[in-house]
C-alpha cells in the first residue's frame, strides 16, 4: 500500500509541537466567575445542586472575590438574593439592596477586579418571573422601566458592567438611554441577547431562589429549536446599544456562538450554566469522568466556537489548572 505524502499525525506526536500548533487556547483573561450573595447570611451556605458553589454573605463574598483576583481571574458576575421579595421587585433597585452593598464592598477591597452585575427581576419578585406580572402575564414595557432603574442603581454603587438577562424586548435601548441620561455613558452593557428557555437552569433557580411560581419562561426566553431568531436578537440588541453579546446555555449552543461571532464584529461571551456544571460535577463524583479534562475540553470548545468571555462556575478551578 502506498501511503500519502501528507500525514497529519506528524504534527501531533511530539507534545511540544502539538502545543505550539494549537489553534485555540484557554487563558485566565477569558474567565468570569459568577457568585451568589444573599442578604442576612452570616456564613456561606453550600448549594446542594451545585457542589462547591455557595450562597455568600457580603463578607464571605468579598473574601472569595479577593481569592479569585489573586489567582488571576479578572472578573466576577454578581447575583443577589434579597431578604424580602415583592410584586414590584423594589429590592432590586434599593440603594441599600444586597447587590448594591456587595458591589461597594467588593470594589473597596478589590478596586481592579471587574465587577459585572446581573440585571433581572426574577430574584426580587414574589412570583419569580423575570418581569412584572399584570393580569397573569409578564408585561414587557413596565418591566423594562424597572430593569433600567436596577441598572442605574448598580452603576451608582460602582459596578463596572451591567448585564441584563431578562429577555424583555427593548430593554437594552431603555437601559442605555437611562444610563446615558444619568451620567453613565461610559458604562458597558453585556446583553444576554440569546438566552434559551433551557432545562439546564434548574440548579441556578434553586441557588438564586428564583423559580417561577407559576407557568414557565418560554414566553420570553428563546426556543431551543431556533437559530435564525438568535441572529435577530443579537442584531436588535447591538442596534440598541449593547457592547457585548452573551449566549446562554453554552455547551449545546456552540453553533449559535459561532454564527454570532461570524456575523457581528463584537465580543461574544458564553455562559456555562448551572445544569452543565452539575452534570459534569456529579459524573466526576461518580468516577465516570475526569473533571479537569472534561472542563478544559468543553471550555476550549467554547473558545473554538468564538467565545471571547467564558462565564463559568469553574473559573477559579480553570485559572489554577492552566497557570497562564
Amino acid at each position: 500500500m502506498k501511503y500519502p505524502q501528507a500525514r497529519l499525525r506528524r504534527l501531533r506526536e511530539n507534545p511540544v509541537l502539538r502545543s505550539v500548533l494549537s489553534e485555540h487556547t484557554l487563558s485566565k483573561k477569558d474567565l468570569v466567575q459568577p457568585f451568589f450573595v444573599k442578604e442576612g447570611l452570616t456564613r456561606p451556605a453550600e448549594i446542594a445542586s451545585m457542589p462547591n458553589q455557595f450562597q455568600h454573605s457580603i463578607p464571605s463574598l468579598v473574601d472569595e472575590a479577593a481569592r479569585v483576583e489573586a489567582i488571576g481571574v479578572p472578573a466576577i458576575l454578581l447575583f443577589g438574593i434579597p431578604g424580602k421579595k415583592s410584586n414590584r421587585a423594589r429590592e432590586g433597585f434599593a440603594k441599600s439592596g444586597v447587590v448594591q452593598k456587595a458591589i461597594a464592598a467588593v470594589k473597596k477591597r478589590c478596586p481592579k477586579l471587574l465587577v459585572i452585575t446581573d440585571v433581572c427581576l426574577c430574584e426580587y419578585t414574589d412570583h419569580g418571573h423575570c418581569g412584572h406580572v399584570v393580569k397573569g402575564r409578564v408585561d414587557n414595557d413596565s418591566s423594562v422601566k424597572t430593569l433600567a432603574r436596577i441598572s442605574l442603581s448598580h452603576a451608582e454603587a460602582g459596578a463596572d458592567v451591567v448585564a441584563p438577562s431578562d429577555m424583555m424586548d427593548g430593554r437594552i435601548g431603555a437601559i442605555r438611554a437611562f444610563l446615558d441620561k444619568k451620567g453613565f455613558k461610559h458604562l458597558p452593557i453585556i446583553s444576554y441577547a440569546v438566552k434559551y428557555a433551557s432545562s439546564l437552569y434548574a440548579p441556578f433557580r434553586a441557588a438564586a431562589e428564583s423559580a417561577p411560581g407559576f407557568g414557565d419562561r418560554t414566553g420570553y426566553q428563546m426556543n431551543p429549536a431556533n437559530a435564525k431568531e438568535a441572529l435577530r436578537e443579537a442584531e436588535s440588541d447591538l442596534a440598541e446599544g449593547a457592547d457585548i453579546l452573551l449566549v446562554k446555555p453554552a455547551l449545546s449552543y456552540g453553533d449559535i456562538i459561532y454564527q454570532i461571532r461570524d456575523r457581528f464584529a463584537c465580543p461574544v461571551g458564553a455562559y456555562c450554566v448551572s445544569g452543565e456544571y452539575a452534570m459534569i460535577k456529579f459524573a466526576a463524583a461518580k468516577g465516570i469522568l475526569d473533571e479537569k479534562k472534561a472542563v478544559l475540553e468543553t471550555h476550549l470548545g467554547l473558545k473554538r466556537a468564538g467565545a471571547s468571555l467564558l462565564f463559568t462556575y469553574w473559573a477559579k478551578d480553570i485559572a489554577r489548572w492552566i497557570q497562564k
